[in-house]
């Protein structure tokens, strides 16, 4: 039996305050949560001022009395064709707005006599068909590619056709950027002015794209190709030349050709196939391509569902028409 007088150790007794179930928390969340909020109202702030900036945008093409580009392309797509990569907001002027500066009036005017590009009766759009003032056109054009500092990269030709105007590569210098639709500024100056030269003529004009024979990667029928290439640059083409006042009624057709048709067949890697080609029709040949592709002049049923068009009446047969037999 113990002794009362034995020695025993000291016991310590520890008291420890039991927290609250929440206390664990503390505030930290709080001031976490607030940061995060505020983050995100800043962040729908710039989203607002950028949407806001493209509804302006929009607004203008809308209210611009020269351009359609919602109505023709069926979507309200705003053209962001030659802005610099990654910008949401179109840095380039709307194609088809009038621009006072690149709307010089044209020297173009009446073929039907010899001063037919001269300055004078400006204010009218006047057909350009004969040899003589297609050629006169032919030396505007070199007059601009000169000043453009392009001469090297322009060429025209005057064909039974109307004018051939091709704007291509060179080794020194390319029109778009390699595999896109982006152009280089100086080619997009000088289809503005292009532009503003054919606005005072009646001719139509027929724009077509052409790639060299380089492919891309992807093989599948559905991915993008030379044939969507040389298309998305003939369009771009467009848009720069109403830019400069070109009217829209002036432009017959848009293609693009791909790698079907080089200049220079022996290199068909060569920088002279990637070009633009334009041909100022003269009015009858623009007759015959719109007549390709219209309703169909007089017309014979071979077969329940199939027509054949009778070619129109020769000069001779309408005199002999017209002849009264007298005995």
């Amino acid at each position: 039996m113990a002794r009362k007088d034995d020695h025993h150790e000291g016991v310590i007794i520890k008291k420890v305050s039991r927290r609250s179930e929440h206390g664990g928390h503390g505030g930290a969340w709080k001031v976490a949560f607030a940061d995060f909020v505020l983050a995100l109202m800043c962040l729908f702030m710039v989203l607002w001022v950028l949407a806001a900036r493209d509804q302006e945008n929009l607004e203008k093409v809308l209210n611009s009395g020269g351009s359609t580009m919602t109505a023709e392309g069926g979507s309200a797509r705003l053209d962001h064709a030659g802005n610099p990569k990654g910008s949401l907001i179109p840095r380039e002027p709307i194609p088809g707005q009038p621009q006072a500066e690149n709307n010089p009036q044209s020297q173009v005017k009446n073929s039907s006599h010899p001063s037919a590009l001269n300055q004078s009766g400006a204010g009218s759009r006047q057909r350009v068909d004969s040899d003589a003032a297609m050629q006169r056109l032919a030396r505007m054009m070199t007059t601009l590619a000169v000043k453009a500092g392009l001469a090297g990269n322009v060429q025209s030709v005057v064909t039974p056709y109307g004018l051939r105007i091709l704007l291509h590569d060179t080794e020194q210098q390319g029109m778009f950027e390699r595999g896109s639709a982006g152009i280089n500024e100086r080619f997009r100056l000088l289809l503005v002015n292009m532009g503003a030269m054919f606005q005072g003529i009646e001719n139509q004009l027929l724009i077509v794209g052409h790639t060299d024979s380089s492919q891309y990667r992807s093989q599948q029928y559905a991915a993008f190709s030379n044939w969507t290439l040389s298309s998305n640059r003939a369009m771009t083409a467009r848009a720069h030349l109403l830019q400069g006042g070109l009217p829209q009624d002036s432009i017959l057709q848009v293609v693009g050709m791909a790698d079907r048709a080089p200049l220079d067949r022996a290199h068909p890697e060569a920088a002279s196939n990637r070009r633009i080609e334009m041909l100022v029709l003269t009015t009858e040949q623009a007759h015959q391509v719109s007549s390709m592709f219209g309703i169909p002049g007089r017309t014979e049923v071979l077969m329940p569902g199939v027509k054949a068009e009778q070619p129109t009446a020769s000069p001779l047969q309408v005199l002999k028409s017209n002849l009264v037999v007298t005995h």
